[in-house]
């Protein structure tokens, strides 16, 4: 073994990768942690913890973060910790937990909690097992002949699963929580799709964990205690209770915003991905309904904007219901006709904005909105990160070289002074305005707006001010750990604009190039859907989603309540799960005192299910429109499969989404029928979106256990 070891010692072993080096420096630390957590406090210092693990507490993520680690600087601050690390093997200054499952190494022989304790070695063992610290980068890297020979109790395994550990920390999504189950599908789903980076560089698989336990001999974190993990945690999205079933005797009228937004299901789909179930509350039902294209009627002319279909039809998770089933389609309005464009690309180029599927992303995504612009389109670019800056001045779409130069030019750095930002971009926005045009910014971040005097009250009263100056805000999100989802949803709502999220590059095509007519061309502004429903035909009904588009019934007809507002070509989708009369399916009992009969007795005899109504606004004027429909037994069917294609399609979605968001009216509905429903209603699939939410449920029936 000595011969083996000073073999060893004479050897120049080759440069660590970087993901094997982000790795030892994040054990490390976490040992430092530990070991600090467990010191009794000094004199003089308050708490528990020692000042110096509170620092570390404060610049171990940011050392652990890639753009250090393989760096001269990392390497300066690995040597020393290293060092601290040996000293505290020595002195046995890592206490082992007996309810741990670590493994402990001894004299060659491993093993688990209590009964380690039990069988504690003699002091020349214990000696022994920490005389010689391992070096994870050394094992990671070791010839597999020399690698197998040294592992007289100290090097568990051959150095071929070493690098297979490493190569599976840099092509497996994040880690799970304990409680969830890893899916291989996800890693095969990402691959083929563009720019899915993996959530952090040093996130580690449960194979990697596993064999770095058994060849260190400290307490290895379990995965959902990873910097990734904790960075994921930092998204904020807007709480909304699920809307609850009215009865139609108390509460007739539902009254809620257009939404033409898709940013929820991107999110929904890069947290699948990466093996994780979404977060609740970044489930937006409607948006992930209306993320597909659909092929709804649309209308004639642009004087009359949209086109409802309306569908009835039976509700495949409960018998006892029915689902109305609202298409509505916009006008589309071809590109060469199109108005000028005048638009302000306002980029985040802060630090957090430094990972592969945020800035690198982020600048790809508008190279092809260029690319699709017309020639006397202008683009001007405006950046903040510390201070606002301008990059780029209106500039003609046919000195395209240098627009493509300047979005080449951007680096990430420094702090988010956003509300800078947005006033440099408004600036540049009136200064190139074009008068009858299309007159936007476009705002790309990862919402981090964490820097800057101005509060987000008073940048949502900035962006409404300038709504009403003809410039609108759309936004575009990027990236996770940090991205304030709420904040973009409220910004993207107050300035007349769309919220998207761009997670791959095939989604930026999709937002920025396929649909380009329905992102920037606006034909109405502040729409709002109004419907009826006729107590002597309908006990209860139940809007699926809209939650944060919700309006007051007198807000229908008050031109001064601003709403959503939808492009050339836009769908939008809405779907009521309603309550037949006489349904055993009714939940709330008749009112006591009469209240009930009353509003059915001065009900007009009726074969009317519904009655919908859309108010809405030219996109140059304050006045609204109004467009009514009734809906009868004419537009019911009596079986889903009589439903059309899309409808069908649709509604599969919408049980997708009402089951991630925790729905009890789908709670009992499995995954594997909603899986069946959509495949059956798959249809053409041009762009294979749909061939994509396949994959997705399937990843959430595994992850969900079924």
């Amino acid at each position: 073994m000595n011969d083996d070891l000073k073999n060893l010692g004479q050897m120049t072993p080759p440069s660590p990768s970087p993901a094997a080096r982000a790795r030892a420096l994040s054990l490390a630390m976490q040992a430092f942690d530990e070991s600090e957590n467990n010191s009794k406090a000094p004199q003089g210092t308050a708490g528990a913890r020692r000042q110096s693990s509170i620092l570390n507490r404060l610049w171990s993520p940011i050392m652990n973060r890639k753009f250090l680690a393989g760096s001269a600087l990392a390497t300066l601050l690995v040597v020393p910790a290293a060092a601290f690390l040996t000293l505290e093997l020595t002195r046995g200054g890592f206490p082992v937990n007996p309810d741990s499952q670590q493994v402990e190494v001894a004299s060659g022989v491993a093993s688990k909690g209590a009964e380690a304790k039990k069988a504690a070695p003699s002091k020349p063992e214990a000696d022994l097992a920490v005389e010689t610290p391992v070096d994870s980068h050394a094992v990671t890297q070791m010839p597999d002949t020399l690698a197998g020979q040294a592992n007289d109790g100290v090097i568990a395994e051959p150095a071929a699963r070493a690098r297979a550990d490493d190569e599976a920390t840099a092509s497996y999504p994040a880690p799970l929580p304990s409680d969830q189950k890893s899916v291989g599908a996800a890693s095969n789903l990402e691959r083929r799709t563009q720019f899915a980076a993996p959530s952090s560089a040093i996130a580690t698989d449960s194979m990697a964990a596993g064999s770095m336990a058994e060849i260190m001999p400290f307490p290895i974190p379990a995965p959902v205690d990873t910097l990734a993990q904790r960075e994921e945690n930092r998204d904020r999205f807007t709480s909304a209770e699920i809307n609850p079933v009215k009865s139609v005797a108390t509460d007739p009228v539902s009254t809620f915003s257009a939404d033409v937004d898709t940013a929820s299901y991107s999110f929904v789909r890069k947290s699948l991905m990466a093996g994780q179930m979404p977060d609740r509350d970044s489930v937006r039902v409607e948006e992930m309904i209306n993320y597909f294209p659909y092929d709804w009627p649309g209308p004639d002319s642009k004087d009359a904007p949209f086109k409802a279909t309306v569908t009835v039809l039976p509700t495949p998770w409960n018998a006892n219901t029915r689902l109305m089933h609202v298409g509505i389609k916009g006008f589309d309005v071809a590109l060469d006709v199109a108005p000028r464009a005048n638009l302000v690309f306002l980029i985040d180029v802060s630090g957090s904005m430094d990972e592969p599927d945020k800035l690198p992303l982020l600048k790809s995504a508008f190279r092809l909105l260029v690319e699709k612009l017309k020639p006397d389109d202008t683009v001007s670019i405006v950046t903040y990160a510390g201070n606002a800056g301008t990059v780029l001045e209106p500039t003609a779409i046919k000195d395209k070289a240098k627009i493509l130069s300047a979005i080449d030019t951007l680096q990430p750095g420094g702090s988010t002074a956003g509300a800078q930002g947005v006033e440099a971009a408004y600036a540049l926005a009136e200064r190139a305005f074009v008068k009858g045009g299309v007159n936007r910014i476009m705002l790309a971040t990862d919402g981090d707006f964490n820097v800057g005097p101005t509060s987000d009250e008073d940048l949502k009263a900035t962006i409404e001010a300038k709504r009403k100056s003809g410039i609108f805000l759309s936004v575009l999100g990027f990236g996770r750990g940090n991205y304030n989802d709420a904040l973009m949803q409220t910004l993207a709502q107050n300035g007349n604009g769309t919220a998207t999220y761009i997670d791959t590059l095939a989604e930026a095509q999709k937002s920025l190039v396929e649909e380009a007519g329905s992102s920037l061309f606006p034909i109405a502004k502040d729409v709002k859907f109004q419907v009826e429903f006729n107590p002597q035909q309908i006990a209860e009904y139940r809007l699926i989603g809209y939650e944060t588009r919700a309006l007051k019934r007198e807000d229908f007809n008050n031109d001064k309540v601003d709403a959503g507002d939808i492009g050339s070509g836009h769908r939008v989708t809405a779907i009521y799960e309603i309550t037949p009369k006489g349904s055993p399916a009714v939940l709330n009992d008749d009112l006591r005192y009469g209240a009930s009969s009353k509003v059915e007795a001065d009900a007009k005899p009726s074969g009317e299910l519904a009655f919908l109504k859309i108010r809405y606004k030219q996109p140059d004027s304050d006045t609204s429109k109004l467009i009514t429909t009734p809906v009868t037994e004419g537009n019911a069917v009596t079986t889903l499969q009589q439903a059309g294609q899309d409808v069908r399609f649709s509604v599969a979605v919408a049980a997708f989404g009402q089951k991630l968001r925790g729905t009890d009216a789908v709670s009992a509905y499995p995954y594997g029928s909603i899986l069946d429903l959509a495949s059956g209603a798959k249809g053409e699939d041009a762009y294979g979106y749909r061939a994509e939410f396949l994959n997705l449920v399937r990843l959430a029936k595994s992850l969900g256990g079924e």
